[in-house]
């Protein structure tokens, strides 16, 4: 892993900015959330009016809360949503009401196996309400009647999601994609913003080849509203990622396109690789996070995603543990790292073809060819300069050349550079 940076640190922050926020599939805390990643990467907004379809869904009523709590015969919160936000039911429809503790536990949601943890628990599609607390909490609670409030708005309104592009050389797309809807929860999802934030403002300074795209969107219905509303886009996406549970202590893990072979999957594979860094690289599901709507056989968009312990592998998931102590800057810059090693290789990896391909070309009269010999830098580039001749066909990238020789990529788009310089191959 690599060690912890400035940038680690810087992101770290964020993540404990956002942290607190209230957020749900729409509603002020999303447009709260995108105000202060707006201040890192400029945004553009878009509200998507409540009965939009999209696709096969609907856009759904807005919800926004005040204040909500569960509250004793000395009025004393027992459950209190100013202290997290995690303590109701996401979508909670409002509720004013006086009942006592047996009519109420049948609203209360716990985790019995982590008695000292905060559930999070939702009902975006079905109306509900409900309160989480801890087992500990609850198992305290005597008998007798509590005051329940949720102050909470279920109305027509807006969905709300945002994108960053990064131009790029060409208009071809690789697509970079988060979520922000899940409300006091570190890793997931706001490790991901942190790092897709930070990946963009590095992608600017560089001037990438491919254009980058940053959606910033609520789980599923986001995704979906998304793809609904860019048609005329979609086949100018080449490649995407999706981002998540970015930030923790774990391995990293990369899950595939549905594809399995589209040109993301094999850099992120090579990439992880050859940088000997603890991983695994799993197969596609259609489950998990918006890789799969991207991914769905009418769009069928070669996008993977990157995430360290992978979603409900480990204990802190969809819980108040997931806080911003479960996150690590060095995690963080270490995922950021990875995106950063693998957008290079993707935007460098061409296809050539040999100029010169009858038989090999006189390198040393172009300055290409060291005469002493010995040194083993020039032979791994010397190597790397033949293999790129030899299968500069038009049918090969430079990723196929890095694989089939085992060099490192960087020295295969070295050499590929060199050769392009001195008019051997050419794009």
């Amino acid at each position: 892993m690599a060690p912890v940076t400035g940038v680690g640190e810087e992101m770290h922050a964020l993540v404990e900015r956002l942290y607190p926020l209230c957020r749900s599939i729409t509603g002020d805390g999303v447009r709260a959330t995108l105000e202060i990643v707006g201040e890192y990467v400029p945004l553009r907004v878009h509200e998507v009016p409540t009965g939009t379809r999209v696709l096969d869904w609907t856009v759904p009523q807005e919800w926004n809360i005040r204040d909500a709590y569960v509250a004793d015969a000395a009025g004393h919160r027992v459950v209190d949503f100013a202290a997290s936000s995690l303590h109701v039911l996401g979508y909670s429809v409002p509720v004013a009401a006086t009942m006592p503790l047996s009519e109420l536990r049948g609203h209360l949601h716990t985790l019995p196996d982590h008695p000292t943890w905060v559930p999070y628990r939702t009902s975006y599609y079905a109306p509900d309400w409900g309160f989480c607390l801890s087992q500990e909490t609850l198992d305290g609670l005597p008998d007798g009647d509590y005051e329940v409030r949720i102050d909470s708005t279920l109305a027509d309104g807006h969905l709300t999601y945002a994108e960053h592009v990064v131009p790029g050389r060409v208009a071809d797309e690789v697509i970079v994609s988060c979520h922000v809807c899940h409300p006091a929860l570190a890793n997931d999802n706001m490790a991901g913003v942190a790092v897709a934030t930070y990946l963009a403002r590095e992608l600017a300074e560089r001037s990438p080849y491919y254009t980058y795209r940053f959606i910033y969107a609520p789980g599923t219905i986001g995704a979906i509203t998304w793809l609904a509303r860019n048609a005329e886009r979609i086949e100018r996406v080449k490649h995407g990622l999706v981002l998540a549970c970015a930030g923790d202590r774990g391995r990293l893990t990369y899950k595939q396109s549905r594809r399995g072979d589209a040109e993301i999957d094999r850099v992120l594979r090579h990439v992880l690789r050859t940088s000997e860094r603890p991983h695994d690289v799993v197969e596609f599901t259609p489950y998990g996070y918006d890789e799969r709507q991207y991914c769905s056989p009418g769009f069928d968009l070669g996008v993977g995603s990157l995430s360290r312990t992978p979603y409900a592998r480990y204990p802190e998931y969809h819980t108040s543990a997931d806080n911003p102590d479960f996150v690590s800057p060095q995690a963080l810059a270490d995922t950021l790292a990875v995106c950063r090693e693998a957008f290079a290789v993707l935007d460098r990896n061409r296809r050539h073809v040999n100029l010169s391909p009858y038989g090999e070309p006189q390198l040393g009269r172009r300055g290409l060819y060291d005469p002493l010999g010995g040194r083993s830098d020039a032979k791994q580039a010397q190597t790397a300069m033949l293999w790129v001749l030899s299968l500069s066909d038009g049918e090969h990238s430079l990723l196929d050349v890095a694989e089939r020789s085992g060099l490192p990529f960087d020295a295969v788009a070295a050499a590929a550079d060199a050769l392009c310089g001195a008019g051997l191959i050419t794009a």
